[in-house]
């Protein structure tokens, strides 16, 4: 019997697989446990729309996330850090700081955890910054940090 997978079951396949097993193994525990549905034709039709319906949107996202990361690359958030004698600084910029001026300078809504810093940025001057909008979409942000 053919079923269309609507989870991931371990050792079986993932969801939206079309897989093939026993009978019993489909009556008793994958149909009842609504893991899978029977691969007639109204739900292999239906499996192949929303895939396409998925496709487009997937399609449509990466779109966004290009055009953002062509107004990110033009923009320059600035942020300001504690220095004392000799240039030396107090604390460092983390990327939680980075996204709080960017959303009161740029009204710009941007999630800490896709900023990616190798390490804190600990001395003035221009740094680039790289955000992660997308899977395949990545975008550079100038950081520019001035002394106190």
């Amino acid at each position: 019997m053919e079923v269309i997978l609507l989870e991931d079951v371990k050792s079986l396949g993932k969801k939206g697989q079309i897989v093939k097993v026993n009978e019993g193994y489909a009556r008793n525990f994958i149909l009842p446990k609504k893991l899978g549905i029977e691969a007639n034709n109204k739900n292999l039709n239906d499996l192949k729309l929303q895939k396409a319906n998925e496709e487009r949107i997937a399609k449509e996202q990466l779109e966004a996330a290009k055009e953002l990361a062509a107004k990110i690359e033009e923009m320059t958030v600035k942020v300001q850090i504690k220095t004392g004698e000799g240039g030396r600084t107090f604390g460092s910029i983390s990327s939680k700081e980075i996204a709080e001026e960017a959303k009161k300078q740029l009204k710009l809504e941007l999630d800490k955890k896709k900023i990616v810093l190798d390490e804190p940025i600990k001395t003035p001057g221009t740094h680039i910054v790289t955000i992660r909008l997308h899977r395949d979409v990545h975008a550079k942000l100038k950081v520019v940090v001035n002394e106190i």
